[in-house]
């Protein structure tokens, strides 16, 4: 992981696992959804973490959120351990970290108005604005400062336009004054121009109000454009962290190569030298032993099936790091030797 001060880090991940029984006709079986995840994210930046779809991005959203327990490993917030909290000390941490949903037309109430949905959270959080009129004058701020106008607050969400409902859930997630806030696809359901203005309104309010990001992405253009660094999930792991540039430019494992290569690009050249991933995705019920990407993988040698790979580190910079036993263009930590 990079090398920063416990005071420079919002949040510590550290050998997170989480499994769900699913039950099928051949009987129930264990998923393991997440294993060992490490994961940092520092004051003020924004983490993007991308991947295939179900390789674990929304239960580590949802264990971060402290909506699941996690089996294994330990989540600090502020050096904090939340499931050591209970009563007012749990809902004071719950403040600091909240989430801005992927459907704007799924995550408002159409029976309430936007005073209504940005006033909700203070039903729980009674102290934080105790009058009526506080309240009121706040609502009125957190509509400007996301670019609503104040008199929008007795509007219903079905008046607003799709960003301007998204503009909407920001204002929510604005309103206990959090620290961080998880953004799970929050621009994948809005056309390309209201996108760009979600995008852009984020990162003002980052700079205005010093707010960390998780930004959960599959478009990996957008990712480059809002992320300070990049984390890359396959099945249920991080194979692969590091700055937005080292990641996209130099990227160590080959999941990672081939996730690029397949990002849109006016490059002819780059669309020529694309990487074709051969196989089927590996059932979470049932991966393969060793490293996971192994099975689809054109540089897997029998050492990749004995044991999960160590951490492969980039000395030209510090913090971008791999899991793989034969990355590009870096050094293995140790390759363990297969009986």
């Amino acid at each position: 992981m990079p090398e920063t001060s416990t005071a420079d880090r919002v949040l510590e991940v550290r050998d997170v696992g989480k499994t769900f029984t699913v039950s099928g006709k051949a009987g129930r079986k264990q998923l393991r959804a997440l294993d060992g995840i490490d994961l940092d994210l520092r004051r003020g930046e924004t983490l993007g973490l991308v991947g295939e779809s179900g390789c674990g991005k929304s239960t580590l959203a949802r264990t971060l959120m402290m909506l699941e327990r996690p089996d294994t490993g330990t989540v600090r917030w502020d050096g904090t351990d939340p499931y050591t909290l209970k009563g007012k000390d749990l809902l004071a941490l719950r403040r600091k970290v909240q989430m801005v949903f992927q459907d704007p037309y799924a995550s408002l109430n159409n029976r309430m108005s936007a005073a209504e949905i940005i006033a909700e959270p203070w039903r729980t959080h009674k102290d934080l604005y105790p009058s009526k009129r506080d309240r009121a004058a706040r609502v009125r701020e957190l509509l400007h400062l996301v670019g609503l106008r104040p008199s929008d607050e007795h509007r219903s969400p079905q008046e607003f336009s799709g960003g301007q409902r998204q503009r909407l859930g920001i204002a929510r997630a604005l309103a206990l004054n959090p620290e961080v806030i998880i953004c799970d696809e929050p621009v994948s359901a809005l056309d390309l121009s209201v996108q760009a203005q979600v995008l852009n309104l984020l990162n003002e309010l980052q700079q205005e109000l010093g707010i960390s990001y998780i930004f959960i992405s599959h478009d990996l253009s957008v990712v480059r454009h809002v992320a300070d660094r990049v984390a890359v999930m396959y099945l249920g792991r991080i194979v692969e962290t590091g700055s937005t540039e080292s990641v996209f430019d130099h990227s160590a494992h080959p999941y990672t190569e081939a996730l690029m290569s397949a990002a849109p690009t006016l490059d002819a050249q780059a669309r020529r030298s694309r990487i074709l991933l051969e196989g089927e995705v590996p059932s979470p019920l049932n991966p393969p032993s060793g490293c996971r990407f192994r099975t689809r993988c054109a540089h897997a040698t029998d050492v990749c099936a004995g044991a999960v790979p160590t951490a492969v580190s980039d000395t030209a910079e510090s913090g971008h790091v791999a899991e793989c036993f034969h990355p590009r263009g870096r050094v293995s930590l140790g390759v363990p030797a297969v009986a």
